[in-house]
């Protein structure tokens, strides 16, 4: 096994071992070990009934990981039957789903019936999901390394929600995770961020079974695993021997057992626990200078205390493990790596390609031999009134928390009222609502949370910041106050409403998933918007979309977008996000070509946040400069607020041509003015066009599967902008995929020719990008002209 110091005082990098304590501690660490022995039953039974017991009539495999959930089971056993409060939550790693509904069956959070539904439709959940399982979830895991950060977000959206409105109380966040998520770079991303050194509520516990999905893997190192967490700034603790081992290695032979298991590789180690008692007596010593004095200490034991002996890992000692637990320093994040067998206890234990095999029938009964169970009669709890029982049910009373309400968020207007004139960008159009509502709507302007990696001034939160102030646990000094050249003001402190993080897309997304729980976890809805680079939204994709599997309702705001940022050059030139939009489930995606829709589609997409039936958002937003008059915004009020209707429904009609038009161009965001002075060129030629303005590529999309009957959505926005009796051939274009729009040929029936971006572009002007992909006026005049002729 890789080295883990064993000292109380390690140098720098090293992972402190905890000293044993006694405080606090069950009477009888014998009935937690019966707990333990029942929660890895069930666990195991849960899977092996779905696998072998339940009818699967198409012969597939259902699968569960007994084995990685065997490495979990003395860990989890001890937070929640010892440790855990009702304040804390914790995300359990995806492959321990069953050892979380055995936990929680022990604690009477859920019923019998459901221990047989694991993987089946509307069953226990193949991972943790706090939407879909039918008992307690604090976070939903399955996307490995992202669930694994969720609680250091967590923490942060708890420390928001209880300074500004209370209710969010204090707790521990804790996260479970095999070693092999430890490859993942959101992890490091996450402990890196300059946020995160000062959340002291963070615990996260390394099941340290140093094998992944298909061997064990030969180099996982603990010292170079403690070092890069301390160079964080978190408190390294490792828990790598149990007691029992511990008190072997006191006797005599005991100094060269431990530098023999300290200096010995994984698969090594491995190979022993595979091992007959006389194959380990020859192996177990090696050769050398330690070699002798192990074989005379190992000669006085008995068959079955060396077998114990060999496996008694930190992470399976529950004393050790508690002694890791009170040893944490809640001043500063903590990391436990703590030493487990994959497989422990099972007949698959330490077997290299254990990760996805299943116990066969004879081996279930003989470990329910072992574990005092019953194969026939699986799902038995402890007698009432026994040591075990008493135990449970103080967990159950200790971990009860309170019944919230969920109330409904402050309202959101729909209409500020401006009518924005002269030219502008629909990235400052973001900033500019966001200050107006400050004053036209306080009380859901104060739910508000801004979120940004590093890009805040050049996104336009400029305003917004100078006016909320920036987010902090404490009060910070601003030294550039009195600087008369600093436009941005960035004035730290706890009631700030702009939070800012480092340069990486997944914290950004991950805490913004975070922030958008809180009316379900504490009662309190926020209104959280993270702003990014549109380019980058690819790399938060699969972050933020777990979040939103997870429940988290949050608005992501992508600019500058497009081959429109046509300086930047192909490095920066999104391409793919309308489209990402359209296929996000749970998210409404808008791209608005005015400063009104822009408007009109944030507030919008604010007042679907922070509630049961609500969603998420993604705005893709533009930095070109537009004439505002080219909206033609309707001085009516009746007409004005039918405009806005069809703004947030998808689309409307910016201009209808006189009489029958023999062509309608459809087009999106910052493409508009081409779509618009194409029309005119057209007109000139004797071609008379529609321009349709598309704000919401995502819910025309809808409105065409419910026309079809395949979805419950309104469809009337196709009726109003699309009416039959103006079908005509069609002209999309946009600065993205052209198959975004495609599907709008499909409304009426009528052909349709697409424009947009398929290919990398370059540095240049706007006009030059437009040109080399084909989405300039001249390209859209010529594909109408194609289309009618």
């Amino acid at each position: 096994m890789d080295s883990a110091s064993a000292s109380a005082y390690p140098q720098r990098g090293g992972a402190a071992t905890p000293a044993p304590r006694t405080d606090g501690r069950p009477a009888d660490l014998a009935v937690l070990g019966e707990i333990q022995r029942r929660v890895l039953w069930l666990a195991t039974a849960v899977i092996d009934h779905a696998n072998r017991v339940r009818p699967n009539p198409s012969g597939l495999k259902v699968g569960g990981h007994q084995a990685s959930s065997a490495s979990m089971a003395s860990i989890m056993t001890a937070l929640w039957f010892h440790e855990l409060t009702a304040d804390d939550r914790v995300s359990v790693k995806p492959h321990a789903s069953p050892v979380l509904h055995a936990i929680n069956y022990l604690l009477g959070e859920l019923d019998a019936s459901h221990l047989e539904t694991l993987r089946s439709f509307g069953g226990l959940q193949s991972y943790p999901s706090r939407a879909k399982d039918p008992d307690p979830v604090d976070y939903s895991t399955g996307s490995v390394g992202i669930g694994a950060t969720a609680p250091v977000w967590g923490s942060i959206a708890r420390r928001y929600v209880e300074g500004r409105f209370g209710g969010a109380g204090t707790g521990r966040q804790y996260a479970l995770l095999g070693d092999a998520e430890l490859d993942e770079g959101a992890i490091w991303e996450a402990v890196q961020d300059p946020m995160v050194p000062g959340l002291g509520e963070v615990v996260w516990v390394v099941d340290l079974n140093r094998q992944s999905l298909d061997r064990v893997v030969p180099d996982i190192s603990a010292d170079r695993l403690s070092g890069m967490f301390a160079a964080a700034g978190w408190q390294v603790l490792g828990v790598k021997y149990g007691h029992a081992l511990q008190e072997l290695f006191a006797r005599p032979g005991g100094d060269a057992l431990r530098v023999r298991l300290d200096s010995m590789g994984n698969p090594e180690y491995q190979r022993l626990l595979r091992c007959a008692p006389e194959q380990l007596r020859e192996r177990l010593p090696g050769t050398g200078s330690t070699a002798e004095p192990i074989a005379r200490l190992i000669a006085g034991l008995a068959d079955a205390e060396l077998h114990a002996a060999l496996r008694n890992l930190g992470g399976h000692d529950l004393g050790a493990l508690l002694d890791a637990f009170a040893a944490v320093d809640d001043s500063r994040p903590t990391v436990i790596l703590a030493y487990t067998v994959k497989g422990y206890g099972l007949a698959s234990e330490g077997h290299p390609q254990n990760h996805s095999s299943l116990l066969t029938e004879a081996q279930m009964r003989d470990l329910a031999d072992r574990l005092g169970a019953d194969l026939d009669a699986p799902w038995a709890r402890f007698p009432a009134g026994s040591a075990a029982a008493q135990v449970c049910a103080a967990a159950a009373a200790r971990l009860e928390r309170p019944v919230r309400d969920t109330p409904a968020p402050p309202p959101v207007p729909a209409d500020l009222g401006r009518t924005p004139s002269g030219t502008g960008t629909t990235q400052q159009a973001l900033g500019r609502t966001l200050l107006d509502l400050t004053r036209s709507a306080p009380d859901a302007a104060a739910r508000i949370v801004t979120v940004s990696p590093d890009v805040s001034s050049s996104t336009n939160l400029g305003g917004w910041i100078n006016k909320v102030g920036v987010w902090a646990p404490v009060e910070r000094t601003d030294w550039f106050a009195d600087d008369a050249e600093t436009i941005l003001h960035w004035r730290e402190q706890p009631t700030g409403r702009h939070i800012e993080l480092g340069i990486a897309e997944t914290n950004l997304v991950g805490l913004i998933g975070e922030l958008g729980t809180t009316w379900s976890r504490w009662g309190q809805p926020l209104l959280p918007i993270g702003v990014l680079y549109d380019p980058f939204v690819n790399r938060a994709l699969e972050p933020w979309s777990f979040g939103i599997y997870a429940g988290g309702q949050s608005i992501l705001v992508g600019t500058p977008s497009g081959v429109t940022l046509a300086p930047e050059g192909g490095a920066h030139q999104s391409i793919t996000t309308p489209s990402l939009g359209i296929e996000q489930p749970g998210c409404t995606t808008y791209e608005p070509a005015f400063a009104l829709d822009t408007e009109w589609c944030l507030l919008a997409a604010l007042g679907r946040l922070g509630r049961p039936d609500g969603d998420s958002a993604y705005l893709r937003l533009s930095t070109r400069p537009v004439d505002q008059a080219l909206a033609a915004v309707p001085a009516d009020q009746a007409a004005r607020e039918r405009r806005r209707r069809q703004v947030v429904a998808g689309a409307y009609a910016l201009r209808r041509a006189t009489g029958e038009p023999a062509v309608t161009l459809a087009a999106m965001g910052a493409l508009v003015p081409e779509a618009l002075a194409a029309a005119d060129r057209l007109a000139a030629l004797g071609v008379a066009a529609d321009v349709v303005c598309v704000t919401s590529p995502d819910l025309l999309f809808r409105a065409t599967q419910a026309r079809r009957g395949l979805l419950d959505a309104p469809h009337w926005i196709l009726d109003q902008v699309f009416p039959e009796q103006r079908a005509t051939p069609l002209v999309t274009v946009l600065d993205g995929h052209p198959h975004t729009l495609a599907f709008l040929g499909t409304v009426n029936n009528v052909p349709v020719t697409t424009l947009g971006v398929s290919r990398f572009g370059q540095s240049g002007t706007i006009e030059d990008l437009y040109r080399y992909h084909g989405i300039d006026t001249d390209s859209i005049v010529c594909a109408a002209l194609d289309l009618v002729d």
